[in-house]
């Protein structure tokens, strides 16, 4: 991780993160807490959540549009908060799973940002859904929108629950090898086919799994070897 200069808010330094500082923060916490897979398969992210800090999930009816909220204290993550609609739809119960995953993104990137000696407010630009003991998470907006710490918590739901290595593991049977280094190639005919079967696999839905296969299997690669 390393800082940035900028020239909006209170301190003139962001963190910033690099994909693969993520996936390796991601990865190395679910190994330390005994909750990496050996085999491609749902990582049991709300046990994570309790056992790396030593909280207990709450779930509830928060509404607002918000799918949770973190609190912190001077030592870090003091409670999680999650919606949870409870109506027994595959398709909620998944997205409860992403939100954890997103809340955790905070608490390991940016716990740190809230202890005693910050002035919490100012650092996050005056946002009205940060106030100096929680940050509240909403529906995914269109775009970026320079919410900065939303966008390195979305970082961290693909890094958890579909870690790299478990995911490139499972992505072999639809990847080709291509050229004397064997790049591996993700056709756009069997794109739609992956993101099906890794979203069964890790228990994610559709848009998760789609997000996290495009990050490691660009989009147009197949064009670019055909030019």
């Amino acid at each position: 991780m390393r800082t940035y200069r900028t020239s909006t808010g209170q301190f003139s330094e962001r963190p910033f993160y690099k994909d693969d500082e993520v996936d390796r923060m991601c990865s190395d916490a679910l190994t330390q807490n005994g909750l990496m897979p050996s085999e491609p398969g749902p990582v049991r992210i709300d046990r994570f959540v309790e056992k790396h800090f030593n909280i207990a999930v709450i779930y509830e009816a928060i509404g607002s549009g918000v799918l949770g909220f973190t609190s912190f204290g001077e030592r870090g993550v003091a409670s999680m908060h999650i919606d949870d609609p409870n109506d027994g739809n595959p398709v909620s119960e998944r997205r409860v799973r992403s939100t954890l995953a997103h809340e955790a993104g905070h608490g390991l990137m940016h716990a740190h940002l809230f202890c005693a000696e910050f002035n919490r407010g100012n650092l996050f630009g005056g946002d009205a859904d940060v106030s100096q003991e929680k940050v509240l998470c909403r529906e995914p907006r269109t775009g970026y929108d320079g919410r900065w710490w939303e966008l390195q918590a979305n970082m961290a739901i693909g890094a958890l629950l579909m870690p790299r290595e478990l995911l490139l593991k499972a992505m072999e049977p639809f990847v080709e090898r291509q050229g004397i280094f064997q790049t591996p190639l993700l056709r756009e005919a069997r794109r739609g086919e992956a993101i099906s079967a890794m979203s069964e696999l890790f228990d994610v839905n559709a848009p998760v799994a789609r997000i996290r296969i495009d990050s490691f299997f660009k989009v147009g690669a197949e064009k670019q070897l055909t030019l």
